[in-house]
């Protein structure tokens, strides 16, 4: 609502100043179940979506798992957000689909407990309470969570594992701590013997495909924009877009719901021409998709295959 006639129209009931913008029939991309084609084509990998909060990203992992197990193969469906809610999201089960989520407090009391248990079992009453009140340190919850997500890095490596990531912020500290991480091994084995560490393995274009979720709105393009720019600095080249909840793929009737609609294309057009190199489309829904089967209709709607952006 900008503008004085935009505000003026607050205080009237009639539509008479709304522009009545043609509905949208042209198809503005591929939709999600052409990624996931192309992502099936490797057997396994890491699948890692990211994009900032509320824009989907807990509902595309979970059809992007779901399309993955429904083909037969083994897939380990995660998330590093202690908001998200990836059961009752899937509100099912799938014989080869496992599902997890690295909680950050569970992880940071796992780790101080093998602590204790490992290096704290040799030492007397003044060292294991020096040990326990340097395990309270905020650092020791980095630690605890970049082993975690280790762990299903590597998994990587014989399924595929979908990453349903926390907001930006709290992504790029994980990925800071695996930059950290990666200088220090670099810095000790010297030149003389060769490593992976995890950095690397999410550098692998054929081990690793970001996704970057967001909104055909502005702010949220404008931050996963950044976030693309963060990610290339740290040698990590996101694999394609998807705008989630797209009034304008959803063509509808209404004429202010029109006007939104075309109002998005300007945004869903510098995706596709500028930042992405695949780019999916998923279309606004009238419900929730909630369960398996309307996880799989996000997949099963557009087959074809993802148009390449630049």
């Amino acid at each position: 609502m900008v503008g004085v006639q935009a505000l003026d129209d607050l205080f009237t009931t009639q539509d008479s100043h709304v522009p009545a913008v043609p509905a949208t029939t042209e198809p503005l991309a591929t939709g999600l179940g052409a990624l996931v084609d192309e992502i099936a084509d490797s057997g396994h990998g890491l699948v890692m979506l990211m994009g900032k909060g509320g824009v989907g990203k807990t509902t595309v992992a979970a059809a992007v798992a779901v399309d993955l197990a429904d083909r037969g193969y083994d897939v380990h469906l995660t998330s590093t957000d202690p908001a998200a809610h990836l059961t009752e999201t899937l509100a099912g089960a799938l014989d080869n689909l496992q599902v997890s989520r690295i909680d950050p407090a569970v992880e940071t009391q796992r780790y101080r407990d093998h602590v204790l248990a490992t290096k704290g079992a040799q030492l007397d009453q003044q060292g294991r309470a020096m040990l326990e009140e340097d395990l309270q340190s905020p650092c020791t919850e980095e630690i605890a969570v970049f082993q975690a997500f280790s762990k299903v890095i590597r998994e990587a490596r014989h399924k595929f594992v979908v990453v349903d990531t926390a907001p930006t912020g709290h992504t790029l500290l994980l990925l800071d701590a695996t930059g950290s991480y990666d200088r220090e091994v670099r810095r000790k084995i010297g030149a003389t013997m060769t490593v992976t560490t995890p950095l690397m393995r999410l550098q692998d274009p054929t081990l690793t495909k970001v996704l970057l979720v967001t909104l055909a709105e502005t702010t949220p393009v404008l931050e996963a924009a950044s976030l693309q720019g963060d990610l290339e600095r740290a040698g990590i080249t996101p694999w394609a877009w998807v705008i989630n909840n797209s009034l304008a793929a959803a063509n509808p009737h209404n004429p202010l719901l029109r006007q939104r609609a075309a109002s998005e294309l300007p945004e869903i057009d510098k995706v596709h021409h500028t930042l992405a190199t695949r780019t999916a489309v998923i279309p606004a829904l009238a419900e929730e998709p909630v369960g398996l089967p309307a996880l799989r209709h996000l997949t099963s709607s557009n087959r074809l295959s993802a148009s390449p952006s630049r």
